[in-house]
């Protein structure tokens, strides 16, 4: 089994603040979920993250199949970062980072994912053709998202 990294940065202009508590609600992550995933939070989740929080979703990551998935927030620094860790679900690892830094006329977001797919060799092979390209076509409708939704900052010096 590969572990395999996904890393993306995105900047809006808002606040540090006013990001921190779009992202820290959970409950925002079906507006910016692809409508075609079918995310569905199946369980009571409160205004912010905290460590120790476990949070249930229905989701349909492929070929429209319905799949739990459990994370818990793993680690909170309040207005700087949080991860979320994959307990139930497709992955066989699933780490995802949320960093948060001020930067001049807005807030740089970056996401760092490392994942690992089942199924071994075959594993990695659906990675390569199917799982990696998913993940990056999530990530651009979330940026599509909030470029709409908060505007748009365009930076040079951050790779996309």
């Amino acid at each position: 089994m590969s572990v395999h990294r996904f890393d993306t940065t995105t900047v809006l202009p808002i606040a540090r603040e006013e990001a921190w508590r779009f992202f820290s609600d959970a409950r925002n992550l079906a507006v910016i979920t692809p409508p075609e995933m079918g995310f569905l939070i199946t369980c009571e989740v409160p205004e912010h993250v905290y460590t120790g929080l476990m949070i249930s979703y229905r989701v349909r990551p492929m070929f429209n199949i319905p799949v739990t998935w459990v994370t818990e927030i793993t680690s909170v620094v309040e207005g700087d970062r949080f991860v979320d860790e994959q307990r139930v679900g497709p992955y066989a690892m699933w780490h995802h980072e949320h960093h948060f830094r001020e930067v001049a006329g807005g807030t740089e977001m970056r996401d760092i994912i490392h994942y690992a797919v089942p199924g071994g060799p075959f594993g990695d092979l659906i990675n390569h053709y199917v799982v990696a390209r998913k993940v990056a076509e999530i990530f651009a409708h979330r940026r599509r998202v909030l470029d709409e939704r908060f505007g748009s900052m365009e930076d040079p010096a951050i790779s996309r």
